[in-house]
């Protein structure tokens, strides 16, 4: 008897799962497919074909696909290989907390490669939960004063370290990172900041007081370490991630996805001083031949002994994780991170570490996510970048690293008060 097997067969987003075929013919080839439907009824797939061992069995662990949507020994493959069945999609979890992706996964017999379809009846078939939350985590609407977000504590006794997590040019809040980061032992702020509520669509000034009075709120509450907070941010968040990280003395910990090393789209204010945006040269905004816009080039000549636009990163008194996808194309982020580093290096400064993943795109997200190398944003068919294995490697390899930056440089040393 054909069985198809997952353990777990409910786990959260970021574990992996180890996927089984059993009671299959010696050396049979067999098409495992999956599918997703978002909570906008947007439909999501992906396949890969194996051939069973002497046993007749095929294990996702070990084995290596064939052909589909990758090749070679990919355990969690049919994860972050989904494509949407419309083009431009992506795949975005809204709520968080009442039901969790549901994938669909079944085995076709497949007679030989790569000719022949999958015949229409599966042999098996089963179904994974995916969920954003963990067991425990509780989930706080945040209106205080002119604050707009949502914290999430993990379940549990104590104090836990406290981290700000931004999105960027999206808008809305978008809690799936910070839920997560709940789940890990975070008690972590989605933060708004734009377009969501009353927060205005498209603000004149990006007021750095706003993002000071969030480390406040959460360095104030009973269930944070009071000793200082984190930020996980990407693109625009990035920039707004790295200012903090300047300015407040609050941010001792400060992740920065794909961002830039100066300000850019509208001026930064803090207590009187403004950073005005660099500014961009229009030509060099690109539309490749699938006819999707790459923003990726456009600092390139402006950034040119444009050295009063550059924060003053060397006054960063916290550490900084610059995480970049070398093929980024919605900003040059590894050139952004490079000149950053080189300026800390000017000042003497060792408080940065650096990760930088060939092959991997703008928006990094938590593991076995799938990539999303391009969406429409704002009414724009933008370019993300990114190639689909090595972008899952970079995903896997970061959401681990970021969270031991932030445990190292977020949680008190017992020991040093003693």
């Amino acid at each position: 008897m054909i069985q198809l097997t997952a353990t777990p067969v409910s786990a959260l987003v970021d574990e992996p799962v180890r996927i089984r075929a059993t009671g299959l013919t010696p050396f049979q080839v067999v098409s495992f497919k999956a599918s997703l439907e978002d909570e906008k009824r947007n439909m999501f797939y992906s396949q890969a074909h194996y051939r069973a061992n002497e046993f007749g069995e095929v294990d996702l662990e070990h084995a290596s696909s064939l052909g589909g949507d990758y090749v070679g020994v990919h355990p969690m493959g049919l994860f972050w290989s989904l494509k949407p069945e419309k083009p431009l999609k992506r795949l975005l979890k809204r709520d968080v907390m009442n039901s969790p992706f549901q994938v669909q996964l079944k085995l076709y017999d497949l007679e030989a490669l790569p000719s022949s379809k999958a015949t229409s009846a599966p042999k098996a078939s089963l179904t994974l939960k995916r969920w954003y939350v963990a067991p425990g985590v509780t989930r706080i609407q945040v209106r205080e004063g002119r604050l707009r977000g949502t914290l999430f504590l993990p379940s549990g006794e104590g104090q836990f370290p406290g981290v700000i997590d931004l999105f960027g040019g999206l808008g809305g809040l978008v809690e799936f990172r910070a839920s997560l980061l709940a789940s890990r032992g975070f008690a972590s702020l989605a933060l708004a900041y734009h377009d969501y509520e009353d927060l205005p669509s498209d603000p004149e000034v990006t007021d750095l007081e706003y993002f000071e009075e969030a480390a406040n709120f959460l360095l104030r509450h009973p269930k944070v370490f009071g000793s200082g907070i984190g930020v996980v941010s990407v693109c625009k968040g990035a920039v707004i991630g790295l200012s903090m990280a300047i300015h407040l003395k609050q941010v001792t910990a400060a992740v920065l996805i794909n961002g830039t090393s100066f300000n850019f789209g509208v001026p930064q204010v803090y207590r009187g001083q403004i950073y005005p945006p660099l500014p961009y040269s229009p030509q060099l905004i690109s539309t490749n031949a699938l006819g999707l816009v790459e923003f990726h080039q456009i600092f390139k000549e402006t950034q040119v002994g444009a050295s009063q636009y550059f924060f003053p990163i060397e006054e960063a008194q916290g550490h900084l994780l610059f995480i970049v996808g070398e093929d980024d194309k919605n900003l040059n982020s590894k050139a952004h991170a490079e000149q950053a580093i080189g300026q800390l290096k000017r000042h003497g400064k060792n408080n940065w570490t650096l990760l930088s993943y060939p092959g991997a795109g703008h928006l990094i997200e938590p593991p076995y996510s799938p990539l999303c190398c391009a969406s429409i944003m704002h009414d724009l068919k933008i370019y993300w970048g990114g190639e689909v294995i090595p972008h899952a490697a970079a995903q896997e390899h970061s959401w681990k690293e970021i969270q031991k930056f932030l445990r190292k440089h977020l949680i008190p040393d017992v020991t040093s008060q003693l």
